[in-house]
């Protein structure tokens, strides 16, 4: 427990919390408990390392409070501490309550569902409009704006974080020229009102069925596009595309009610503030994902992929040549095939690779699992008769097969993946990697990644296995006298370009 946050209780209610839970905060470095008063009653407490934008989220919940917005009561705060004492507004989330309706429906977006997002997109103008007319934007971090410095970061933070890490390629001084050019196009909206900057779904709480609202400390002063467009393209939450036009006029419907604005201008700049609210989000999963090797974030990659796959269906909002390029490299990577769900439980990837190459690399940014060097064991590439076929082939198999210490150093390695994973599917983790090496990465290494592949599908029905042997153009083709395992669709990949993009 923080010792500030226990102290600021004491000090407002004179005795200690009867218990204490912390409370998981995704993606941020704000750390949250829920206290429980002797009357069974619940606050939330919380800790903001950085002081500026405690300072912008006290003041703003305290503006919109003023006007009856329904955000978090805020019960104590002590800003020199970087703690403060707020209402538990409990813990489903709007992203929480679609995915539980999608459990228990056949439908991708249910009407019940649809009806909540209605209720959210009617009470957003009200944080445009009202709030704007509350807020300090003197206290807004680390902007006051949504101006054209803050749009080239986000569009730099999408190239730094996202296409660098995750090794797309791109034209620097064409990519460099695209955001400039989209930047244009995007001042040109009205930007006077206040904009949310995290509008997305997991940062509506649901309390009683009504919408309340968290985490808007970054807001600023924007355009009321981008606040749309960060709730409807909210990557994970998947809205069908027909709901999302349902929901984008209903918006138009409630903002007109409470002030007069340019409707076919809002729609004229719409894709564009769709483009750099997806952008904006990629570069997040990219530094949370690669950078801070937290494989979660990588999950939303696949959704923003088939999100971005629309936007080239449709038709990009202006010429932007070597961001379109960068998208379609971007679908043609990770986006799902039509009909499939990106697979959400443990996928294991099996590589095989040659030590004269190095290590192979994973994408996906987990940083967990095994590399087995099978370089002790006999080599059946020694003898001329197998250096034209590999681990996958019949007489290469039974070599190996006839070799005593192999069969040792299979069983040690095996048990020693299988208990991982049943950590991993108990702990609810999303990757692990387990890799075979040997001198050229076409025999021994070959034939244990094969084997373990089809004793991983066989144990553990529910893991998605995807295969990879690494140094394939390097040797001939397999024969069709393989091992009995089918020659996969993946086998030829370079190591971290399986078939099927990183989805976690």
């Amino acid at each position: 427990m923080h010792a500030p946050v226990l102290h600021l209780y004491e000090a407002r209610f004179g005795r200690r919390p009867e218990a204490i839970e912390e409370v998981a905060a995704d993606g941020s470095q704000r750390r949250y408990w829920r206290l429980v008063g002797n009357d069974g009653s619940t606050l939330v407490g919380a800790f903001g390392p950085e002081s500026e934008e405690n300072r912008a989220f006290l003041a703003f919940s305290e503006a919109f409070r003023s006007i009856e917005l329904p955000v978090p009561e805020i019960v104590a705060a002590d800003e020199k501490a970087g703690v403060w004492l707020m209402e538990d507004l409990g813990d489903t989330t709007l992203f929480d309550a679609l995915g539980a309706a999608r459990a228990g429906s056949s439908g991708r977006f249910p009407s019940s569902i649809e009806a909540i997002y209605r209720r959210v997109v009617e009470i957003l103008p009200r944080f445009q409009v009202d709030g704007h007319r509350v807020v300090d934007y003197d206290l807004a971090y680390p902007h006051t704006a949504f101006d054209r410095r803050s749009i080239l970061w986000d569009l730099n933070y999408f190239k730094y974080h996202f296409l660098k890490l995750a090794h797309v390629p791109f034209h620097e001084a064409r990519l460099e020229r695209d955001f400039e050019a989209l930047a244009d196009f995007l001042l040109e909206a009205e930007i006077d009102s206040f904009l949310y900057r995290d509008f997305q779904s997991r940062n509506v709480m649901l309390v009683d069925g009504e919408p309340r609202f968290i985490d808007y400390q970054g807001g600023r002063r924007g355009a009321r596009q981008y606040d749309l467009a960060s709730l409807l393209y909210d990557a994970k939450a998947d809205l069908p595309e027909e709901a999302r036009g349902r929901l984008l006029g209903h918006y138009l419907d409630a903002l007109a009610e409470r002030t007069r604005f340019d409707r076919a201008g809002f729609l004229e700049r719409w894709g564009g503030y769709v483009v750099v609210r997806i952008v904006q989000a990629m570069g997040a999963y990219g530094y949370r994902g690669f950078f801070e090797r937290k494989p979660g974030f990588l999950r939303s990659v696949p959704y923003a992929a088939a999100n971005i796959e629309g936007i080239l269906d449709d038709g990009m909002p202006l010429e932007l040549p070597e961001i379109e390029t960068v998208f379609r490299r971007i679908v043609d990577r990770w986006a799902p095939e039509p009909d499939e769900d990106p697979f959400e439980g443990l996928t294991v990837r099996l590589t095989s690779f040659s030590y004269r190459h190095g290590y192979p690399g994973y994408e996906t940014g987990h940083g967990g699992g095994f590399v087995f060097d099978c370089r002790a064991l006999p080599n059946p590439g020694r003898e001329d008769a197998y250096r034209g076929v590999s681990g996958r082939d019949r007489e290469v198999v039974e070599w190996l097969e006839a070799v005593p210490e192999l069969e040792a150093y299979w069983e040690r390695t095996r048990e020693l993946v299988g208990a991982q994973v049943e950590t991993y599917l108990e702990r609810g983790f999303s990757e692990l990697s387990v890799a075979y090496g040997c001198t050229g990465g076409q025999h021994r290494s070959v034939y244990l990644a094969e084997r373990l592949a089809r004793w991983l599908e066989e144990r553990f029905p529910g893991v998605r296995v995807v295969l990879t042997h690494r140094e394939s153009p390097r040797w001939p083709a397999d024969s069709d006298t393989g091992s009995g395992r089918p020659p996969r669709a993946d086998a030829a990949a370079p190591a971290g370009a399986a078939s099927d993009g990183p989805g976690s």
